[in-house]
């Protein structure tokens, strides 16, 4: 939902500094407000991953939870300056090329743009994230930028303009070869705390703190977990373990680092297979906690766990499953019907499986009550017994072999040593008002969660909304104002880009959301597919402009019969989705299987992003006047558009309605906008 959000606000902006654009060129020369576009697009994220982490603090109280409305204003205020220049950067570039070319120059802009992003996002996903951190990826488009401010000043005659961009250039050469702007933005993100281990993977920033003997791992910010948590530590490894204490071969996805394993090691199984996604977790493991992974039995295995679970051929006595609850997508995925049944075929006959879906506190809201519920129907769809333990998390034990509840009998007779998990702990634990709330949580309706319709994503969703008071205040009601007014005086060709918009991001994160399901985790290769769409958006584009067309009626007439026709095909590409990605899970698991799947997606994401982009251009035709007017309004519809799509479908759409219900809506839109087009009179 978060990710939902920023992405949102970031395309509202950008098509907010879009729309402005067309008055602020009115009034000055866009030639001498290019250099100083590019020099503020140069240097404005530097400087707010600065302002980020060093007020971060002053706005947010350290270890809060950000609510809702934290979360969208906290990323509107950051995100302001730099979408409002970098749209506005869009119109300006129209403004200064339209006289001379007219249409065209509209989609010549929406290509460099397209072609632009692909350059950086592929040098960004196979280059800068692998060998430099935050800060020093962000001085490389910096450098280009003010290189490219200085080049448009020194055509257009502007003197001023080059003398500040060489300025802003040297300060800024200066900067990296005086200080580690990383570290010292860290350092002001965690004033007073000890530092010991900082580097960037694909998969996001890793920090260490170290405090008092004990180790905080932090991810993006967000803790991962703190050693010496004795009660997390044993509670995940014994629970299962006790039920299999003789058990030979197990299963760990993720945790291993925190002791967990060691934890497990004290039943004395033969191997341990420890999987983690991220291999600079197992690095900084080694590095700081040596004896967590240090036993000769300890496989480690850097993948994603479920598609580690869906390849191997080998069976386990217990499967441990320690993943975070379903906050995401992409751990929701450790909590469906689809995954529950890969994990049986691990399985040996009798195995347990053990995972948790949510925290306990002595009461079971009605929001828990429903995550619970939805967990223990699904889980129940691949297993006859399911007993639910309600310790400091609450534990889902399921196996088709006999459960045993007399834990802490099974853990003294196996003579293992626990500092927390014993007997009169699980006596409080397994009390019978905690045992008689499962019960109740348990009997409540609740749906199966399934990998294309997460809706065990929506209850935890709901949950953690449940903790913060939203209200509906003046704020929210003059946006939702604004935007109803903006909806209502669309124009059809402007409503058929924004509705093109919409499904360029909705369905592309369908795309994502489906590619995660069927292969894994979607983070290495997230650069590549975002990288395919915007080639996609770029080749559209281009051929929509080679078109043969002009500014007569009857050019215009066939422009807009083209238009609508691109709005038909998207609605049939977003219909058929659904299906496709149906026969993609059906595929299997080989290697060519995961291969197929791998170029099926990336040939779906070409071919829709060829169908939007195609789009732009051709209404460019259709309502070619006012150039800059004409820029203005449709990139407005199309950021606009997308900021709907990804806001919606990544937040409360799919785990709502599921995929097909979000494709069956894209379709409907953009019948709707071809439709209003075909109507609209010459």
């Amino acid at each position: 939902m978060v990710f939902g959000i920023i992405l949102g606000n970031w395309l509202l902006l950008t098509g907010t500094g879009a729309w402005l654009g067309k008055t602020a060129g009115r009034l000055a020369d866009p030639r001498r407000l290019l250099p100083a576009g590019l020099a503020l697009v140069a240097v404005l994220p530097l400087a707010q991953v600065v302002v980020l982490r060093a007020f971060h603090n002053a706005v947010f109280i350290r270890g809060a939870a950000v609510g809702i409305t934290g979360t969208v204003a906290g990323s509107f205020v950051l995100l302001l300056p730099y979408c409002l220049v970098s749209g506005f950067l869009l119109t300006l570039a129209c403004m200064i090329l339209a006289p001379g070319e007219g249409p065209a120059a509209m989609g010549k802009v929406y290509i460099a743009d397209s072609l632009g992003s692909i350059v950086g996002g592929a040098v960004f996903s196979f280059v800068l994230i692998r060998f430099f951190d935050h800060f020093a990826i962000l001085c490389f488009p910096a450098l280009l930028n003010l290189a490219m401010a200085g080049v448009a000043a020194a055509l257009f005659g502007k003197r001023l303009s080059l003398a500040a961009v060489a300025a802003m250039t040297a300060g800024l050469v200066a900067l990296l070869l005086c200080c580690d702007g990383d570290a010292v933005s860290t350092a002001l993100e965690y004033p007073g705390q000890k530092i010991v281990f900082r580097a960037n993977s694909p998969y996001g920033k890793l920090l260490v703190i170290e405090a008092a003997g004990q180790f905080t791992f932090i991810e993006n910010g967000l803790p991962l977990f703190s050693t010496n948590n004795t009660e997390q530590i044993e509670e995940t490894a014994h629970y299962a373990m006790a039920q299999r204490p003789d058990a030979r071969n197990v299963l760990l996805v993720s945790g291993g680092v925190s002791g967990t394993a060691r934890e497990i090691l004290k039943y004395g199984p033969s191997r341990l297979t420890y999987v983690e996604l991220d291999p600079l977790i197992i690095a900084a493991g080694r590095e700081m906690l040596p004896g967590n992974l240090g036993d000769p039995r300890i496989r480690v295995v850097s993948t994603d766990g479920r598609l580690f679970i869906r390849q191997t051929d080998e069976r386990f006595d217990v499967v441990i499953v320690d993943v975070p609850e379903p906050s995401t997508s992409q751990i929701n995925r450790f909590y469906s019907a689809e995954f529950f049944g890969e994990v049986k075929r691990v399985l040996k006959p009798g195995g347990v499986v053990s995972f948790s879906p949510g925290s306990y506190a002595n009461y079971v809201s009605p929001q828990l009550a429903r995550m619970l519920a939805s967990a223990g129907r699904t889980v129940k769809g691949s297993f006859r017994n399911l007993l639910v333990i309600p310790g400091g998390r609450v534990y889902f034990l399921a196996s088709d072999g006999e459960l045993f509840a007399d834990i802490a009998a099974r853990i003294e007779r196996k003579g293992i040593p626990t500092r927390l998990v014993e007997r009169h702990y699980l006596d409080a634990m397994l009390a019978t008002d905690r045992i008689a709330d499962m019960g109740r949580a348990l009997a409540q309706p609740a749906a199966v969660n399934r990998d294309f319709s997460p809706v065990l994503y929506y209850y935890h969703l709901m949950y953690w909304m449940s903790q913060f008071k939203v209200r509906f205040g003046l704020l929210e009601g003059a946006l939702l104002a604004a935007l109803g007014v903006y909806l209502w005086r669309l124009r059809p060709v402007p409503l058929v880009i924004f509705v093109s918009g919409f499904a360029a991001s909705a369905l592309e994160i369908v795309l994502l959301f489906g590619f995660q399901i069927l292969y894994g985790s979607v983070y290495r290769q997230l650069g590549v597919i975002v990288t395919l769409f915007m080639a996609g958006l770029a080749a559209g584009a281009w051929v929509a402009i080679r078109a043969k067309g002009g500014e007569s009626s009857a050019q215009q007439a066939r422009a807009k019969s083209r238009l609508a026709g691109l709005a038909f095909a998207i609605a049939a590409f977003a219909a058929a989705l659904p299906l496709v990605l149906a026969v993609l899970g059906k595929a299997g698991s080989g290697p060519l299987a995961l291969a197929g799947v791998q170029v099926t997606i990336a040939g779906l994401t070409l071919l829709l992003a060829m169908l939007i982009g195609m789009g732009f251009p051709t209404a460019c035709r259709v309502c070619f006047g006012n150039g800059v007017s004409t820029a203005s309004k449709l990139y407005t519809a199309d950021f606009v558009g997308a900021s709907l799509g990804a806001l919606l479908s990544s937040t409360f759409l799919i785990p709502l309605v599921g995929v097909t219900g979000v494709c069956l809506l894209t379709a409907g839109l953009n019948i709707l906008g071809g439709t209003m087009l075909l109507l609209r009179k010459n």
